[in-house]
């Protein structure tokens, strides 16, 4: 089957998890740790047999992690391109994973109207990190689409999210540092409080370059901060808990 679902210009991944397996196209944009990350940070919190929606999925990489990392019964993915959408609806079909995870391609602004108020007790997002700003950009470029803010907003995340989740819903988003103060204003000012933050470093001692947060609709304010997750222990190896994450053993030093 792997044959006729990948097509030329395409390669199909293995994600060393339970035989999972990814196509990509490396021409556009394929996914990173900021994915894995937010699959594993989720998945802590979903609930047996919750409804999940995967905001600007992409090609399909978190509802597939999620899809084993976590008990959800169904997982949604929205991903506006379509050529992208129809990526990832592929790689569902190689994994045999029609029955939990459903691959819908429209903008996400519509998203109260196509999936009503309510809908989803979960909300999963690896936004676009970069403000579109002033300069001209090609709006059918897919990595610059995947990378700044044109077809979509932070604030369009937040709000169509505090419309489509169920009071006490929660929204697991990864992020830029410099955003964080955007970030929780929006949240709060959309009604999704902030119960959980956990900052990521490149090495111990080093400035974070990315941020894991959580809001809960209609949520009483009190915010857990989580301890500081490193990516390397120092050049070139990795850390514990990010082996762990990937499922990775350590070698014997």
């Amino acid at each position: 089957m792997e044959h006729f679902l990948v097509r030329p210009g395409e390669r199909a991944d293995d994600l060393q998890l339970n035989g999972l397996r990814l196509i990509q196209n490396p021409a556009w944009f394929c996914f990173g740790v900021d994915a894995v990350l937010l699959a594993d940070y989720a998945a802590q919190t979903i609930k047996k047999d919750s409804r999940v929606l995967d905001l600007c999925s992409g090609n399909g990489i978190i509802p597939l992690l999620l899809s084993q990392k976590s008990q959800a019964a169904q997982i949604t993915g929205l991903e506006i391109q379509t050529p992208v959408e129809e990526m990832a609806e592929r790689s569902v079909r190689m994994n045999g994973l029609e029955h939990k995870i459903t691959m819908i391609c429209g903008d996400l602004k519509e998203a109260p109207e196509r999936f009503g108020k309510s809908s989803f007790q979960y909300i999963t997002c690896n936004p676009p990190y970069k403000e579109a700003g002033s300069g001209l950009m090609n709006r059918t470029d897919t990595a610059a689409l995947a990378r700044h803010e044109i077809l979509c907003s932070l604030e369009d995340i937040i709000r169509v999210s505090s419309i489509i989740l169920e009071p006490l819903g929660k929204l697991c988003i990864i992020h830029r540092p410099e955003r964080l103060i955007d970030l929780i204003c929006l949240m709060k000012r959309y009604g999704l409080e902030p119960k959980r933050l956990r900052f990521i470093h490149p090495y111990p001692n080093k400035t974070a370059t990315m941020i894991l947060a959580e809001g809960v609709r209609q949520g009483r304010p009190k915010l857990f901060l989580d301890p500081p997750l490193y990516i390397y222990e120092r050049p070139g190896i990795y850390s514990k808990e990010i082996d762990q994450i990937y499922g990775r053993k350590k070698a014997a030093e």
